[in-house]
């Protein structure tokens, strides 16, 4: 019987579960993704506009989460994010409006960039004020 010492760290850390559907449902993993991937949204462009959160009252499933927003303009919208992306899903918080067609947009700043000039405005200074920054470090 021959021993050997094994580090955990050292074992592959993809088992091939993740990738399975049926151990993915079981942990409930993808359901908690949306919901970070939502969050993520939010906290990412929370600064350029006057409300922003996931929605509560709707219900995040294993591949999609909704966002409420409310614009510098203080328009208000829904919004649902799934692997296709995000788009305007009612023009209200928690609600959702199955005539309402909108275009999916690919990132969030794309979303907001087309509803809200505001926000533009308030994102565009604040990669300014970055950029300057990041210039001010190179030259010191």
């Amino acid at each position: 019987r021959m021993e050997t010492d094994c580090n955990p760290m050292e074992l592959p850390s993809n088992t091939g579960f993740e990738e399975d559907s049926d151990y993915r449902d079981f942990e409930g993993a993808d359901v908690k993704d949306m919901r970070l991937e939502a969050e993520a949204v939010v906290n990412d462009v929370l600064f350029a506009v006057s409300n922003m959160f996931v929605s509560k009252n709707l219900p995040c499933a294993e591949d999609v989460a909704y966002i409420n927003v409310e614009t510098r303009e203080r328009n208000r919208y829904c919004l649902e994010l799934t692997e296709a992306g995000l788009r305007v899903v009612a023009y209200d918080f928690d609600q959702t409006d199955d005539r309402l067609q909108t275009p999916y947009h690919e990132t969030v700043y794309s979303l907001l960039d087309s509803l809200s000039p505001a926000y533009r405005e308030v994102f565009g200074n604040a990669l300014l004020q970055r950029l300057e920054a990041l210039k001010k470090e190179t030259q010191s």
